[in-house]
C-alpha cells in the first residue's frame, strides 16, 4: 500500500485535508482583503472628511475676507483709471495749447471760423499745378486726422455733426482740387508727348498720393495697354478707346474716403425710403459739398459744390423747425426745363414727410467710439442687392484706385507763330465706356457675342500690391459703385494673382474706382497666446494667430509691433505708438488680430462670460509687471462661466521655462490653482494642495508672490496700455 501512495496517488482523507487546508488559506486571504479595504475606506473616509473640513475652512477663509479683497480690487482699479482719466484730460489739454500754439499757418479745424476760412480760401485759390496742390493736399490729410481723432473723443452731438459736416466738405475739396490738376496737365498733353510713343505718360506721387496720366494723341489702334513701371500700375485699353480723343488716369490715394459711405448708409438704412440721390444721402449726415464756392443759406459761410460732367450743384441749409444747426441739406441741379425753387420745394416735401426718420438717423450718428457699447450695424449686404461687399467681414486695404477715362482737352496748335486753344468751360469730362450706341444695340449685341466678337471690350488693369500692406491670403477686388454706395464684386472678370511678383491683374467692363479685400479675420481664431515680463513697467504680448505670429512690446504706455516679415509694413514695425493708433495702424496694414462687436459672426469662438472675462483682463494688466500668462488648452472644457489660464511669476526678460507654469481656474466668485498641468491626461478641477481660495483672480496670485515680486508696482499708464490690447484682442475667447 505505501508503494502505491508512492506512486502518486492520494487517499481520500488526505485530499480532505488539503481541501481543508485550501479553504482556511482562502479565508484567511479573504479575511485580510476585507480588513485591508475597510481600513482602506476608513482612511478614504477620514481623508475626505479632513479634506471637506479643509475645504469649508478654507471657504470660510475666502467668505471672510471676500469683501476686503472686492474692495481693495475696486479701488485699485478705480484708482488706475481716474489717474489715467486725468493724464489723457491733461494730454488733450496740452494738446490743444500746442495747436494754439503752433503757429505755422494751419486752421484748428475745433474752431468753425478757421476751418470754413481755409475751406473758402483753398476752395477760390486759382493755383491747379499737381505740386502745389498735393502739398495742400498733405495739409487737408492732417487736418481730417484731427477732425476723427475729435470724433473719437466722443464730442457733444452738435459739435459732432459740425465735425462730420466739415470732414466730408475737405474730402470732397480734396477730389474737386486733383480733378483740376488732371485737367491742366492734360491741356498741355502735346508739349510733354513722348518721342517714341506719340502719346503723352506721367507718374507724380509723393507720400500719400500717386497720380497716373495717360493721353492719346497717337491714336494708334495697335496699341495695347502702358504699364507705369516705376509705381506698379497698369492698364490695357479696348481697341475703340485707343482711336478715341481719351484720357487714362489712375489716381492711388493710400487713404480710403469711399468705404465710410458705405458705413454710413448701413448704419442708417431708412434713408433709403426718403428717394433722395446719393448725393443727398452724403447731406443726411451733416456734410456740404464742396467744389466751386458758393454762398449757402442760413449761416453766411460761403461754401463749394462739386462740378463734374458739367453740371453745378447747389447747396441750400434747411433749418429744423427747434432752430437747431441745419443737419439736412438738397442739391437743387440747373437742369433744363427745371427751376431749382421746383426741385427745392419737391425735396423739401419729402423731408417733411420723412421728418422722424431723419431725427432718429440723425441721434443715432452721434455715437464715437470708445469702450461705450457701440450702436449695433445692420448688415452691409441688402437683401435686394447681390456681390455687395460685406464690410463687416472684409477690410478694403491699401487705399483707393481711381481708374477714369476722360475726354481729352482741346490741345494747342501752332499757326503763324501764334499758339492757338479753344477754352472750354466745362471742366473734366468723363468718357462714357461703354458708349451709348453700345448700350443701345440689344439684339444687335447678341449677333456679335454669337460670332465672337464683343461689342465693348472689357478695360484691363495690373497694380503691384504696396509695400504697406501685407495681404494674408489672395486679396479680391471690388469696384465702388456710386449710385448704391456701396463696395461690389460685380462687372470684374479675369482675375489672377502672381504671388511671387506681387501683382493682381483683372479686367472691368467699365472705368471704376476699386480696392483691395481681405477678409478681417483670416487671422482668427488664434493658436495660443502669451504676455510675459520684460521688466518694470515692460511686457511682451505674442499671439500666434492663424496665418502669422505677431508679437507687440509694451512699454509704459506706447507699444511697438514686431513682425516676421521679409518686406514692406516699415511705416509701423519698430515704431513706439499709443495702443489705440497701433491697433490702426496694424489694421490698415492688413495685421488683424483685434475684434470688435461682429467678430463672433464670422470666428468660432470659445465663447465666456464677458463680464467675467473683462475682470480678468483688468487684474492680469494690474500684474504683468512681475507675472507671466498663456494660453490653456482647458479653457476650452471648464465652461461658458469660467476661465483657465497657465500662470506663473516671471520677473527676468527670457522666456518662461515650461516647467514653470501653473494652471488657474477663474470664475465669477473664486479662483484657484488646480492641481493638474497642461499636459496631464484630463482636466479636473480639484485644488492643488496647499493652496488657497480667493475671491479675486489679483489677491490668488499675491498669495504666492515673492518679496521681489511684491516690489514691482506698474504705473498706471502701463496697467493701461496692457489692459486696452487685452480687451482690443480677447484672447480667453478668440483662442
Amino acid at each position: 500500500m505505501s508503494a502505491q501512495k508512492k506512486g502518486g496517488k492520494l487517499s481520500k482523507a488526505e485530499k480532505e485535508q488539503l481541501q481543508k487546508e485550501e479553504d482556511e488559506r482562502r479565508q484567511k486571504e479573504d479575511e485580510e482583503a476585507r480588513l485591508l479595504a475597510e481600513k482602506e475606506e476608513q482612511e478614504r473616509l477620514e481623508r475626505e472628511r479632513k479634506e471637506q473640513e479643509e475645504h469649508q475652512k478654507l471657504e470660510l477663509k475666502d467668505k471672510d475676507r471676500r469683501e476686503d479683497e472686492l474692495n481693495e480690487l475696486c479701488h485699485l482699479v478705480e484708482e488706475n483709471q481716474t489717474a489715467v482719466t486725468k493724464w489723457e484730460t491733461d494730454s488733450r489739454a496740452k494738446a490743444k495749447w500746442d495747436r494754439y500754439m503752433r503757429c505755422d499757418g494751419s486752421p484748428d479745424p475745433s474752431v468753425q471760423q478757421e476751418i470754413n476760412t481755409f475751406i473758402n480760401l483753398w476752395c477760390e485759390d486759382p493755383e491747379v499745378q499737381i505740386k502745389p496742390i498735393l502739398k495742400e493736399c498733405a495739409l487737408a490729410l492732417r487736418l481730417l486726422e484731427e477732425l476723427e481723432g475729435m470724433l473719437r473723443d466722443e464730442p457733444e452731438p452738435a459739435d459732432a455733426l459740425r465735425y462730420q459736416e466739415t470732414l466730408l466738405s475737405i474730402q470732397t475739396l480734396i477730389q474737386s482740387k486733383l480733378d483740376h490738376s488732371t485737367e491742366e496737365i492734360l491741356k498741355w498733353a502735346n508739349a510733354h508727348s513722348d518721342i517714341e510713343t506719340g502719346n503723352m505718360q506721367t507718374v507724380v506721387q509723393d507720400d500719400i498720393i500717386t497720380l497716373c496720366l495717360w493721353a492719346n494723341l497717337n491714336k494708334n489702334p495697335r496699341f495695347k495697354g502702358f504699364q507705369f513701371e516705376e509705381v506698379g500700375l497698369g492698364f490695357e485699353l479696348p481697341k475703340q478707346l485707343a482711336v478715341s480723343d481719351v484720357a487714362v488716369r489712375i489716381l492711388h490715394t493710400h487713404y480710403d474716403h469711399l468705404s465710410h459711405l458705405a458705413n454710413l448708409k448701413s448704419q442708417n438704412p431708412s434713408r433709403m425710403s426718403l428717394g433722395l440721390g446719393t448725393r443727398e444721402e452724403l447731406l443726411l449726415e451733416g456734410a456740404t459739398p464742396v467744389g466751386e464756392c458758393g454762398e449757402t443759406e442760413g449761416d453766411g459761410d460761403r461754401r463749394g459744390s462739386t462740378q463734374q460732367g458739367g453740371a453745378e450743384e447747389e447747396v441750400q441749409s434747411v433749418r429744423g423747425s427747434e432752430g437747431r444747426k441745419s443737419a439736412v441739406s438738397v442739391i437743387s441741379m440747373k437742369e433744363e426745363g427745371r427751376s431749382g425753387q421746383k426741385q427745392l420745394e419737391d425735396a423739401q416735401q419729402k423731408l417733411e414727410e420723412n421728418g422722424s426718420q431723419i431725427d432718429t438717423m440723425l441721434e443715432g450718428d452721434d455715437s464715437g467710439e470708445g469702450d461705450s457699447t457701440p450702436t449695433p450695424m445692420d448688415p452691409v449686404i441688402d437683401s435686394y442687392e447681390g456681390q455687395v461687399v460685406d464690410l463687416q467681414q472684409y477690410t478694403p486695404l491699401g487705399g483707393v484706385f481711381y481708374c477714369d477715362v476722360f475726354r481729352l482737352p482741346p490741345q494747342s496748335q501752332q499757326l503763324n507763330g501764334w499758339e492757338m486753344r479753344e477754352l472750354l468751360d466745362t471742366g473734366l469730362q468723363p468718357f462714357p465706356y461703354p458708349t451709348e450706341q453700345t448700350q443701345i444695340q440689344g439684339s444687335a449685341s447678341m449677333k456679335l457675342e454669337d460670332s465672337g466678337v464683343l461689342t465693348s471690350p472689357p478695360v484691363g488693369v495690373t497694380v503691384t500690391l504696396p509695400d504697406s500692406v501685407l495681404f494674408l491670403e489672395d486679396p479680391q477686388v471690388a469696384r465702388w459703385d456710386p449710385e448704391g454706395q456701396h463696395w461690389k464684386t460685380d462687372c470684374i472678370s479675369e482675375m489672377s494673382y502672381d504671388q511671387a511678383e506681387r501683382k493682381i491683374s483683372f479686367k472691368m467692363d467699365s472705368f471704376y474706382a476699386f480696392t483691395l479685400l481681405q477678409d478681417s479675420y483670416a487671422n482668427m481664431p488664434f493658436q495660443s497666446w502669451e504676455l510675459r515680463p520684460l521688466g518694470q513697467d515692460s511686457a511682451l504680448l505674442t499671439i500666434t494667430a492663424a496665418l502669422t505670429e505677431v508679437s507687440i512690446t509694451i512699454k509704459g504706455s506706447k507699444c511697438m509691433l514686431q513682425l516676421d516679415q521679409e518686406r514692406g509694413l516699415n511705416h509701423i514695425l519698430g515704431q513706439w505708438m499709443s495702443p489705440s493708433e497701433l491697433q490702426k495702424a496694424m489694421v490698415s496694414a492688413g495685421v488683424n488680430i483685434f475684434v470688435n462687436q461682429y467678430s463672433d459672426k464670422y470666428v468660432s469662438v470659445n465663447a465666456k462670460d464677458p463680464l467675467i472675462e473683462h475682470a480678468v483682463y483688468e487684474q492680469m494688466a494690474l500684474l504683468s509687471s512681475a507675472f507671466a500668462f498663456s494660453w490653456s488648452q482647458w479653457n476650452t472644457q471648464c465652461g461658458h462661466e469660467r476661465l483657465v489660464l497657465q500662470v506663473c511669476e516671471h520677473l527676468d526678460p527670457v522666456p518662461v521655462r515650461e516647467d514653470s507654469w501653473c494652471v488657474y481656474l477663474l470664475g465669477a466668485r473664486r479662483s484657484q490653482r488646480l492641481r493638474i498641468k497642461e499636459h496631464s491626461e484630463a482636466f479636473s478641477p480639484e485644488l492643488d494642495p496647499g493652496s488657497e481660495f480667493h475671491s479675486t483672480f489679483l489677491h490668488m496670485l499675491r498669495d504666492c508672490m515673492s518679496p521681489a515680486g511684491q516690489e514691482r508696482r506698474s504705473h498706471h499708464l502701463f496697467v493701461d496700455a496692457v489692459h486696452r490690447l487685452l480687451r482690443a484682442t480677447r484672447p480667453l475667447t478668440y483662442s
